[in-house]
């Protein structure tokens, strides 16, 4: 495809691979110890996983499972720096925001000092490897959610490097509180202080790794595969709930939450149904909100999408503007090798204010500073 028919967006959706032994090799022996390493049996089929003084044993994948696990690594990019511009530049991706992968261990932990540490450790080695590379790429920092302290200090701290944005899974830490419990005030509010995004990322929702779950996996049986995927759009639905329904939006109005992966067009319906709630139980809604929860959601939430094409309806149809596309790279549910596609698909038609809000705006809209998109003979910034 020439220079001319291609179409450059930016990504509110991306994922890197840190190396494995990142925690193991960058922590103090006692905590080196603590963090996860795994044992393969001699036959390959089993695993014994070593977590914070925790042991369980789980089935490795085989079969389509493994061809699942391995489909999403295949872009040269996804674990080596060096080698992802050169996937942005040939899919038309120019600056895109890039979530963790070892943090998915995080509801794992049960020892506070640890995960601090360890997710301090990649927060610096996130910075150093894929901010400093280049400033098409917009690492988020982690911080723990089991401790709430802590993951305020570390807000801070990741604030003063220079962090644009912090991932957050759906739902906090299985021993802490929830996200609409006033004891995360303090951390909204650093948030909003130092301007830094909100970016949940569905399916990370904790799971239960000591009975042999897998990430994303809730149910078994006929209709599985789907019944998983689908249920993995939920939890960043709720997470928006809990944060407009408990007011945590509404005292902070400069708070932008980034919701990625999960689509766009249950933003308007989830305003609508918060707005009935809101209105035919007034008696015993507590607290009561200074604006209207439709307010609150269409100015301070956003929420990307990859493939579908209602989530442009969302935006051309339902007054709903924070749409913002993303690659998902490089997981197999995502664009990689067939972006062009995918994106002709979505904006051939579409009117051209609307695909650069879509592509470009929305995005820069959070992340101020992006250089701008390429000239024919501009790529590898």
């Amino acid at each position: 495809m020439s220079d001319t028919q291609k179409i450059w967006a930016n990504s509110g959706d991306s994922h890197f691979l840190e190396p494995d032994e990142l925690w193991r090799e960058s922590l103090p022996p006692r905590l080196a110890e603590l963090v996860p390493r795994t044992e393969k049996d001699p036959d390959g089929q089993w695993e014994t996983v070593h977590i914070d003084g925790m042991s369980f044993r789980r089935k490795l994948p085989t079969g389509k499972a493994l061809e699942f696990l391995e489909a999403s690594h295949r872009a040269p990019g996804a674990a080596d720096i060096t080698k992802r511009l050169p996937d942005l530049d040939q899919e038309g991706i120019w600056s895109e925001l890039v979530f963790p992968s070892l943090g998915m261990w995080s509801s794992s932990f049960r020892t506070p000092e640890v995960l601090r540490e360890a997710l301090r450790v990649s927060n610096d080695w996130a910075y150093e490897t894929i901010d400093k590379y280049s400033p098409r790429l917009i690492s988020t920092a982690q911080v723990s959610t089991l401790d709430i302290d802590d993951a305020v200090t570390e807000l801070k701290r990741c604030a003063e490097m220079g962090f644009r944005a912090v991932f957050m899974p759906v739902s906090p830490h299985p021993r802490q509180k929830d996200y609409n419990q006033d004891v995360w005030e303090p951390f909204w509010a650093t948030a909003e202080e130092a301007g830094i995004v909100l970016a949940f990322h569905i399916g990370t929702d904790p799971i239960d790794l000591s009975s042999g779950g897998m990430a994303g996996q809730v149910y078994r049986g006929p209709g599985g595969a789907v019944l998983n995927y689908t249920e993995t759009t939920f939890g960043g639905q709720r997470a928006v709930v809990k944060m407009v329904a408990s007011g945590a939006l509404d005292r902070h109005p400069n708070l932008k939450v980034l919701i990625s992966e999960g689509g766009a067009t249950w933003v308007p319906f989830i305003a609508d149904r918060i707005e009935e709630g809101y209105r035919q139980h007034a008696m015993a809604v507590r607290p009561k909100l200074k604006r209207s929860p439709r307010e609150i959601i269409y100015s301070q939430v956003y929420a990307s999408f990859q493939h579908d094409a209602t989530a442009v309806a969302a935006a051309r149809s339902m007054g709903y503007s924070n749409v913002m596309w993303g690659s998902d790279y490089p997981h197999m549910e995502g664009t990689y090798g067939h972006t062009q596609e995918t994106l002709h698909g979505l904006f051939d038609d579409v009117p051209s204010a609307l695909k650069h809000r879509i592509t470009v705006g929305a995005f820069t809209e959070l992340f101020p500073g992006v250089p701008p998109l390429p000239t024919a003979d501009a790529v590898a910034v």
